[in-house]
C-alpha cells in the first residue's frame, strides 16, 4: 500500500497559530515636564491602562493612523494632557543620536479607544 502525503485544506490551514504579534494594550500618554536641551528627552510618560505601569521616555510614533485619528490627536492637547485613550503597543526602534545607534522604546499607536477618565490620567501634570 502506498502512502499519499497528507493535504490539508486551506481552511484547516487557516486554524494554525498564526506568528506572535506584539500584544495591544491601552495607554495614555502625558507631558511630564522634563525638558531637554539633547535627545533622547524623556518628555513623555505612558501609563498600561491594563497593567498600571508607568514608563517615562516612550516617544509615542501616530504615523499609522488614520489621518482624521492624527488630526483629532493634533487638534486637542491628548499628547500633553493625557486625555484619549490610545490603543498600541510598545517596541524598540533603533535611533541614531549623536553619531550612536541606541535602543528607545516607542508607543506604536494603532487606534484610538476613547476619551480617557480623570482616573485613567491622574498620573498627568494637569487635568
Amino acid at each position: 500500500m502506498r502512502l499519499r502525503p497528507l493535504a490539508l485544506p486551506l481552511v484547516a490551514l487557516s486554524l494554525l497559530p498564526a506568528p506572535l504579534a506584539a500584544a495591544e494594550g491601552r495607554y495614555v500618554v502625558c507631558d511630564n515636564g522634563l525638558r531637554c536641551v539633547t535627545a533622547p528627552c524623556p518628555s513623555s510618560t505612558i501609563r498600561d491602562l491594563d497593567s498600571g505601569a508607568e514608563y517615562r521616555g516612550v516617544s509615542p510614533d501616530i504615523g499609522g493612523l488614520a489621518e482624521a485619528d492624527r488630526q483629532r490627536i493634533a487638534e486637542t492637547d491628548a499628547l500633553y494632557y493625557g486625555r484619549l485613550v490610545l490603543r498600541g503597543h510598545v517596541e524598540d526602534r533603533e535611533r541614531e543620536i549623536a553619531g550612536r545607534r541606541q535602543s528607545l522604546p516607542v508607543l506604536v499607536v494603532t487606534g484610538i479607544a476613547g476619551e480617557a477618565t480623570a482616573d485613567e490620567r491622574r498620573h498627568c501634570r494637569a487635568n
